[in-house]
């Protein structure tokens, strides 16, 4: 007499599917958490690849010590400017007389080519002190204008020897091929005679 074999007993690979569809007390079944498990080592792994390529891309020390500049105006008398570096270009910072901030604040701005008042290009509570990027708007030569005795152009402020630009006492260009006035970098006061340019 046959005796019956139990229902699915005889198909291979039955038990197997049977364990693989088990549910865990979560919900979570052991072919899922092995496809979590795999998906979260290859994000690990591709985080450990991309960290030291991104450090890398990181601006070394030396350049972020030229991101910025100290300046020390205390000997800055009005009247005179100075010549500083920064980024690798000419900085000017220059103490206006009472009687050059009288000029630059009689120009009617509409007769200006790039419209800008003097205290647009200053700080307030320091309207004395213009800083500007020492590199004329035109072809990037260097104007004239800072040292003792150069020329400073029709306008008492900076003129550029390579074509004949001409900027006021605010940096403004007044006169020539210039398209626009002498850059204002961003800069503050960390004292009435400390300036941090960048």
């Amino acid at each position: 007499m046959a005796m019956a074999t139990p229902s699915g007993s005889g198909q291979p690979g039955a038990t197997g599917a049977m364990v693989d569809e088990q549910v865990d007390g979560d919900g979570v079944r052991r072919r899922d958490f092995i496809s979590i498990a795999a998906v979260s080592t290859a994000g690990v792994g591709g985080a450990m690849v991309l960290i030291p390529l991104i450090s890398q891309m990181a601006p070394s020390k030396d350049v972020l010590a030229q991101a910025t500049t100290e300046l020390d105006i205390s000997s800055l008398l009005p009247g005179q400017a100075i010549k500083a570096v920064f980024r690798k270009q000419p900085l000017f910072v220059r103490n206006l007389t009472p009687q050059e901030i009288a000029e630059a604040a009689a120009v009617p701005i509409s007769s200006l080519r790039d419209p800008q008042s003097l205290a647009e290009r200053t700080k307030e509570g320091h309207a004395n002190i213009l800083v500007t990027m020492g590199v004329c708007t035109h072809l990037g030569c260097v104007p004239l204008g800072v040292a003792e005795g150069e020329n400073k152009g029709e306008y008492n402020g900076y003129f550029c020897p390579c074509h004949g630009s001409h900027y006021d006492t605010a940096g403004r260009i007044r006169k020539g091929p210039a398209p626009t006035n002498l850059l204002v970098p961003d800069y503050e006061f960390t004292s009435d005679t400390t300036l941090v340019i960048g």
